[in-house]
């Protein structure tokens, strides 16, 4: 088998345990809360300290594996979230899940931060799409096994088992990754460091986030939201000056914004996409189950159809990039995926659940031809010594972009419904169907959260049909090894030995 499948299988292995994750933790809200007896702000506290802990360290996770070594940090990232997935297992309070499950996001940074380095290096260019388009296969098909599984686990056992799983298959991964994947690190670069940038950018990053997830806690006067979002823009600001002007390595090398058009409006488009996107789904099952009066479990059943939609469209969505290039393919998903967006946003008590079933299915191939694409042209517009970098700034500006977009729309949703209301819909605890004063206020909140959404998606579409035309062949990466920018046209001939032959 050739080096470059072997290479995917590994990443693959990792992603599914991801998704599982992702899925599997929202639906055992309920029994989690009831069985360590905590209250809304530590529930809220489990699903957020994940995603603050993968987002502030991704681009740290990222420099490390070009400096050190891709495989050892993507190595370390297995053991640290199996480790994490046991320990939130064996946690016997909130606080306690809470911790494990920021252990569990280092892991997780550590991975997503050279898993795109991995893939990228083992395929040549004009073939990444197509990886990445497998790649959201295995996604999809994690979310709903991660909807099975956690259904069977929440329905006839504990909701320990719901992290128990990922141990077995994290042990696998580890394993499978030590004796398959070649270590591969950015030639030309030096084994260093650069301290005060990575400080200051997870600092900033996390700031940024924590500031939001305050403010939607406790208020947006409260005091600790307001200091950790005034505290964000100096850090980010001072990271910016310092890589530019500072740093003799490192660890960003900010310039590749203003060179690379295709990298700059591909990280941009991505970002306000995951604005616009990330809560569609939170506001979907809130409707279900406040419309509806369905249960969580019930309500998730409907979300299948958009991941069995994105597992067919999304290696679609990748060869289409590799022969024609990422600008079409990513701006038509897009477009498809604002329709989906108008539709979800003209619901109402009487729409029929099939119409739902359909819309997700419409916003799954949307989802579906931008991934793989966007993805493509942001990691393949950086050098290979580059290509963790470029994966932990793309994923540290889609994350923010996430928990954004759950702040908006919440904030919708809490300006409409009593406090009581928005747990319940949170956590999913909600015996029946909301009043019908209370209904109306809802769907109002709805609608004008997602045409809020719809206005950043029409931005994201301008984004991506501003990016250069053309096959990702045609545009060599700008910034060589030793930090010069050129413009070579050449092609990037994928791994550092030049070549991708069988073993």
């Amino acid at each position: 088998m050739e080096y470059k499948w072997k290479a995917l299988s590994v990443t693959s292995v990792g992603t599914l345990m991801s998704a599982i994750d992702s899925v599997v933790v929202m639906l055992a809200i309920v029994p989690i809360a009831e069985d360590l007896h905590a209250d809304y702000v530590t529930i809220v506290w489990v699903v957020v300290a994940y995603l603050l802990a993968n987002t502030s360290l991704v681009l740290t996770f990222g420099r490390l594996g070009d400096s050190f070594g891709r495989k050892r940090i993507y190595n370390l990232g297995f053991v640290v979230f199996t480790v994490g997935s046991l320990l939130s297992a064996l946690s016997r309070t909130g606080v306690q899940l809470v911790v494990f499950r920021a252990f569990q996001g280092v892991g997780a940074a550590m991975m997503v931060s050279n898993s795109l380095a991995i893939i990228s290096e083992a395929f040549p260019v004009n073939e990444r799409g197509r990886a990445l388009g497998i790649n959201s296969i295995v996604w999809s098909s994690g979310n709903i096994l991660g909807i099975i599984i956690g259904g069977l686990i929440i329905t006839f056992t504990t909701w320990r088992w719901i992290f128990l799983i990922n141990v077995p298959i994290g042990v696998f991964g580890t394993l499978w990754a030590y004796v398959t994947l070649r270590e591969s690190k950015g030639p030309g670069l030096k084994e260093t460091f650069d301290v005060p940038a990575a400080l200051m950018f997870t600092t900033g990053v996390l700031a940024v986030q924590l500031g939001v997830t305050l403010g939607l806690l406790r208020g947006w006067s409260d005091l600790y939201a307001l200091l950790s979002l005034i505290a964000a823009p100096p850090l980010l600001l001072g990271f910016a000056l310092w890589e530019l002007y500072g740093a003799r390595d490192p660890i960003f090398d900010l310039r590749l914004f203003r060179y690379s058009r295709m990298f700059s409006a591909s990280i941009f488009t991505a970002t306000v996409q995951s604005l616009a996107m990330f809560a569609v789904n939170f506001l979907l099952l809130f409707y279900l189950e406040g419309i509806f009066g369905l249960p969580v479990l019930t309500a998730s059943y409907l979300i299948i159809p958009m991941a069995v939609v994105n597992m067919v469209s999304g290696p679609i969505g990748g060869r289409l990039t590799d022969k024609l290039g990422p600008r079409p393919v990513a701006t038509v998903g897009l477009v498809i995926q604002g329709v989906a967006l108008y539709l979800l946003a003209t619901m109402s008590v009487s729409t029929p659940l099939w119409w739902v079933a359909f819309v997700e299915g419409l916003y799954g191939l949307g989802g579906g031809l931008f991934w793989p694409s966007n993805t493509t042209a942001v990691i393949s517009s950086a050098t290979r010594e580059r290509y963790g970098s470029a994966s932990g700034m793309l994923t540290t500006f889609r994350n923010t972009g996430m928990v954004l977009s759950f702040a908006v729309a919440l904030t919708a949703v809490s300006a409409a419904l009593p406090a009581s209301y928005v747990y319940q819909l949170f956590i999913g605890t909600l015996s029946s169907h909301l009043p019908f004063n209370l209904e109306v206020s809802y769907l109002d909140a709805q609608a004008f959260a997602y045409h809020v959404s719809l206005g950043l998606l029409a931005l994201a579409t301008v984004l991506s049909a501003l990016r250069p035309s053309g096959t990702l062949a045609r545009h060599a990466p700008p910034l060589r090894a030793k930090g010069s920018w050129v413009d070579s046209r050449r092609d990037d001939p994928g791994p550092s030995d030049g070549h991708h032959g069988e073993e």
